[in-house]
């Protein structure tokens, strides 16, 4: 079993995947920016850790990943403030990607968004441009990167029950419950094939694990 570090650590997404490794036999460790949430990640059986990794620097952040085999990324800024968006999604993503390198932590796992891609098509009068722009910035550093990356890109996301089926390369939208989306990031960080791989999806009908085999 795996030493599993999750930035984001108290997202609607994370709050789901953590009982869900911890059930695989995973160690998990959730980073969380807030010390309130902490009661709420201690409850799923994840270790919270209390750390801003909007200000973190390289240093800070490759002591913050030792020891751990998997990186999750599922931090956001929120939206709103275009300059936090990208000190978060973009810039503490990237610094987090080169200190799991620095660190010797070669699996890294990504919650990006169906749309990212140099052809997004959000415009930058759009108040979504900022999160478009800086999330594709930091899907593009992690796949030059040398790390064993998977970058998943859920569409739409909602709070709807989780039903264990997805579809890749889904048409439209790309509606899929945030459950789903977290069992999604449990199954990749357990099958080592979806290494290098960019996996957009939504809800469908083929079950999790064999739609995310390649």
């Amino acid at each position: 079993m795996s030493r599993v570090m999750i930035f984001g650590g108290h997202g609607k997404v994370a709050l789901l995947l953590e009982p869900l490794l911890v059930e695989r036999g995973h160690t998990v460790t959730a980073v969380i920016r807030n010390p309130a949430h902490e009661a709420d990640v201690a409850a799923t059986g994840a270790a919270p850790v209390v750390a801003d990794i909007e200000t973190f620097d390289l240093d800070q952040l490759t002591n913050l990943v030792a020891g751990n085999d998997v990186v999750v990324w599922s931090a956001g800024a929120g939206g709103g403030d275009a300059d936090r968006t990208y000190a978060v999604d973009r810039d503490a993503a990237i610094r987090s990607m080169d200190a799991a390198a620095a660190a010797g932590v070669r699996r890294y796992v990504m919650v990006s968004w169906i749309g990212s891609g140099p052809d997004h098509g959000v415009s930058p009068d759009d108040s979504f441009f900022a999160y478009a722009d800086a999330k594709w910035a930091a899907d593009d550093h992690l796949h030059s990167s040398e790390l064993e990356w998977t970058i998943l890109g859920p569409g739409a996301l909602t709070l709807d029950p989780p039903t264990g089926r997805i579809q890749i390369d889904p048409d439209g939208r790309g509606a899929v419950s945030r459950a789903d989306v977290a069992a999604v990031v449990a199954a990749v960080i357990d099958d080592p094939g979806t290494a290098g791989r960019s996996i957009r999806f939504g809800n469908g009908d083929q079950p999790i694990a064999d739609a995310i085999r390649r």
